[in-house]
């Protein structure tokens, strides 16, 4: 079967002495690879034009047309082709030269068989032996975690689950051919299962305990932002509103060269929703708590929810004078919401170095969240869970908030803390909710009087303050959404059910919203 897998693979082999290397070509033959010969550059060309190879070996010194020519006009032809250089010469500018011009590997003569396996399986086979190893460890994973749901995992150990399903899910990205992309699927959708299940039978308890519960909201800016004010010149916190583990997963990639990153996690309050979980992060409060303690803010523009994120600065002041922080000079508070902005942001956030504190907030995965929900064309560009992260990653990797913090990676003497309030989940199933016209409209989690849901599908709160939640005119009570379901009121039921199917929302019990990073940035200088 390997045999077979190999013979797929055609190795061109160009060198003015190519009689003198059939003790390596038939050592690849016999491993299984097609190989063809050619002694000049001339002959070389006009066999790539004709024939699909998948790898070439360049002869560096040739008469007539060189390696190094040989090389250009090779990339011209087919610039994806892989070519590994031969060459007696060591020189660093020769190196360099061949570098420049998109060599995928070097070897220095004379070669031995086992450097030229290695080549071969790195740049040829590195795809399959990776998917090889991922199909292991994921049949290993797969019945680690299949072990741990009948364990009764504790809330580390729904962390530990969350973080090893969605790392898996990220590295399938590039592994479609595995044919394991649903089975993994179908074991998340369980264990969002059995999350809700244990969310929903321990939340009350750990929002009234200090002992043995999750790091949460209310919880972020005294235990990972604050002690980094006291030895660093500047703290920069950046928020990424509706991110996903997944999400910042993808925009890792693009700063290992920059930083050392280490990681933490939280749980989100619920409702997983901003004007929740975001103001619970800027006030050090439970929702009901900002309800009591800030009635004036809490309660402005009451009618209009998504108005509850106007006073965040307003907030972490607050939490700032309650705490006794002693800052160098005011703090900073910056909500982007646009690309204009954003660039605007970029060009002086060197200034920003100056304050004692930064919190950037930034709005651009929500904003992608909701109009994936209102626009078909975006729908049709991120289908589903991995699009949606590519998109995120596209995103990423030319966004001024990428600027940002590649310019902060030349301040050692900057300390930056990036999180979530909240992550979102694509919403496959529609339920019935009932209750009066001035319930709330949010489609993961209502309040109202006497809303309801069927207890399968949603979490029902009849005391909100036992929940530290916000009791409003004492008369409401919360239903939140479990699992990928969301709430459709009976009128016009199936027009909105349609509507609404497969969009991503937030607000109630699932990992990816719930389940959140917390991200330590460190500069490499």
């Amino acid at each position: 079967m390997l045999q077979n897998y190999f013979m797929s693979n055609k190795i061109l082999w160009v060198d003015d002495e190519i009689d003198l290397l059939k003790s390596n070509i038939l050592f690849l033959k016999q491993k299984g690879y097609d190989v063809a010969e050619a002694n000049n550059g001339e002959d070389a060309v006009n066999l790539i034009k004709t024939n699909d190879f998948d790898l070439v070996f360049m002869d560096e010194m040739m008469p007539g047309m060189g390696g190094l020519e040989t090389l250009i006009k090779v990339k011209d032809l087919k610039p994806a082709l892989p070519v590994v250089m031969v060459t007696k010469n060591e020189t660093e500018s020769l190196m360099e030269d061949a570098i420049g011009q998109k060599i995928s590997d070097y070897l220095i003569k004379p070669v031995n068989p086992n450097q030229l396996l290695l080549v071969c399986k790195k740049i040829l086979d590195s795809q399959k032996l990776k998917g090889d190893r991922l199909s292991r460890d994921y049949i290993q994973e797969f019945n680690s975690t299949s072990s741990q749901l009948m364990e009764n995992p504790d809330w580390k150990d729904w962390i530990d689950i969350y973080v090893k399903l969605t790392s898996t899910e990220v590295e399938m990205d590039n592994h479609a051919e595995l044919g394991l992309r649903q089975t993994l699927l179908d074991q998340k959708k369980e264990c969002n299962i059995e999350f809700s299940k244990y969310v929903e039978k321990n939340y009350k308890n750990w929002v009234n305990s200090s002992e043995d519960k999750p790091v949460f909201s209310n919880e972020i800016m005294e235990k990972y932002v604050f002690p980094k004010l006291d030895n660093s010149k500047s703290v920069f916190f950046f928020l990424i509103d509706c991110m996903r583990l997944d999400q910042w997963l993808e925009m890792e990639k693009f700063l290992h060269q920059y930083f050392k990153i280490s990681k933490d996690y939280y749980y989100s309050l619920l409702p997983t929703a901003t004007p929740y979980s975001r103001n619970a992060i800027f006030a050090g409060l439970y929702p009901s708590e900002l309800e009591k303690h800030y009635p004036d803010l809490w309660n402005k523009d009451d009618d209009n929810e998504n108005s509850k994120n106007n006073y965040e600065k307003d907030f972490l002041a607050k939490l700032i004078e309650r705490k006794k922080i002693k800052l160098r000079n005011d703090f900073k508070y910056t909500k982007i919401m646009d690309s204009d902005f954003s660039r605007g942001i970029e060009n002086k956030i060197q200034t920003f170095t100056n304050n004692h504190l930064n919190t950037i907030v930034i709005n651009f995965i929500d904003m992608m969240v909701h109009s994936r929900s209102d626009y078909a064309i975006l729908k049709e560009i991120a289908p589903d869970e991995s699009a949606f992260r590519s998109l995120t990653s596209s995103w990423f990797e030319h966004s001024s908030f990428f600027g940002m913090l590649r310019q902060l990676a030349n301040k050692p003497d900057v300390k930056i803390v990036i999180s979530t309030d909240h992550g979102s989940i694509r919403c496959l199933h529609g339920v019935k909710a009932l209750g009066d016209r001035e319930s709330s409209p949010n489609l993961r989690y209502k309040y109202g009087r006497n809303v309801k849901a069927e207890p399968r599908n949603a979490m029902m709160i009849t005391r909100p303050s036992e929940y530290k939640l916000p009791v409003r005119n004492g008369m409401v009570n919360y239903i939140i959404a479990k699992e990928d379901y969301y709430f459709v009121y009976p009128t016009d039921y199936h027009k909105f059910l349609n509507q609404y199917n497969d969009t991503f929302q937030h607000g109630g019990i699932s990992l990816d919203e719930m389940v959140l990073p917390i991200i330590e940035l460190e500069s490499k200088m």
